[in-house]
């Protein structure tokens, strides 16, 4: 799936942010701009976290066929799963409000499929956070390698069985509306610890920067889109106790998306993969001025969008891309045939 590049093969890795439906409709914005740029096709690792993996499994479930991006357009405008997952959950004393949202991704996205199913399309990495030692836990599969799931800590062991809807479910498990999935040790056999819980991959990391950066991926090009909730100056900050927990969460979350877009441009520094960012609230791009205004004031839920809402997040998503590979990796408009 490589492109070339003066008679040289290069490989590209693409990050999707979380940020609920929001982060999936821009993210299907960056699709759509890659489509008609003739590199959608030719990615070679996608890296997801909570809504990104949402819409980066659908992309890699459906792999060269066009019409998924008309699929998953209409899947954000016409499904709301948060609140009918939680009250499932609430009502039903057999599953929890985490088996409820992992039950709505089978039924509308994914069926039955196990991540084996697509081990022929591009890497893809579905990333989660590991309760028990606060390390990204990750399931991943394609490139005709091995499906595995796991962290660098407890290690990894066979994924092949695993559903792609829990996998999602755990990816996207945002605290505390959906409680952690729990995997025991006859799924996952890491010494020493009976069973894992994982939580939503944004509280490690939103952006699902790490496996760009592992070079055994041995990627050329690093794209980043970032949906997620921009933390922005407030003239009129909180004096709540239980506020400050949300803001808290908010602080910490923007401390480490500037860690690791600092990362991405200190390892391109090395000799690393060449990157390239943009953030929702950028209006760097833009196609219309407001769009980044607009695109960022949209909540980050898992509840349907309107057409105006699809509309601009696309629209914006596609411009920033266009902006950014124009100004920074322009050779990537002009591959060899």
């Amino acid at each position: 799936m490589s492109i070339k590049i003066d008679g040289n093969d290069k490989r590209i890795g693409l990050a999707l942010s979380g940020g609920g439906f929001r982060a999936a409709a821009f993210h299907l914005g960056v699709f759509r701009q890659l489509k008609a740029l003739g590199l959608l096709w030719k990615i070679d690792l996608l890296t997801c976290v909570s809504g990104g993996s949402i819409a980066g499994a659908f992309l890699a479930t459906h792999w060269g066929d066009d019409s998924v991006l008309d699929k998953l357009d209409s899947y954000l405008q016409n499904t709301s799963i948060a609140v009918s997952s939680v009250i499932g959950g609430i009502f039903d004393p057999f599953s929890s409000r985490l088996d409820k949202l992992a039950e709505t991704y089978e039924r509308d996205l994914f069926g039955q499929s196990t991540l084996d199913a697509l081990k022929g399309g591009p890497r893809l990495y579905l990333n989660a956070t590991n309760l028990a030692t606060g390390n990204m836990f990750f399931f991943v599969t394609g490139g005709n390698e091995s499906v595995e799931m796991g962290e660098w800590e407890l290690g990894t062991s066979s994924a092949a069985h695993f559903k792609i809807s829990k996998a999602v479910a755990a990816s996207s498990a945002f605290p505390p509306v959906f409680p952690p999935l729990r995997i025991d040790q006859a799924d996952y056999p890491a010494a020493g610890v009976d069973y894992v819980t994982l939580t939503d991959g944004g509280v490690y990391d939103n952006l699902g920067v790490n496996p760009l950066l592992r070079k055994r991926n041995a990627l050329d090009y690093v794209i980043v889109s970032d949906a997620g909730k921009p933390f922005d100056m407030d003239d009129h900050p909180t004096e709540s106790s239980t506020v400050v927990l949300t803001e808290s969460i908010g602080i910490l979350m923007e401390q480490v998306r500037g860690l690791q877009f600092k990362r991405l441009e200190l390892s391109a520094n090395e000799g690393g993969p060449k990157p390239l960012w943009f953030s929702i609230n950028s209006d760097k791009g833009e196609s219309q001025s407001g769009d980044a205004v607009f695109a960022s004031s949209i909540k980050t839920h898992l509840k349907r969008l309107n057409t105006a809402e699809m509309g601009v997040l696309t629209r914006h998503a596609g411009a920033l891309l266009m902006h950014r590979l124009e100004n920074y990796t322009p050779e990537l408009l002009n591959l060899d045939e």
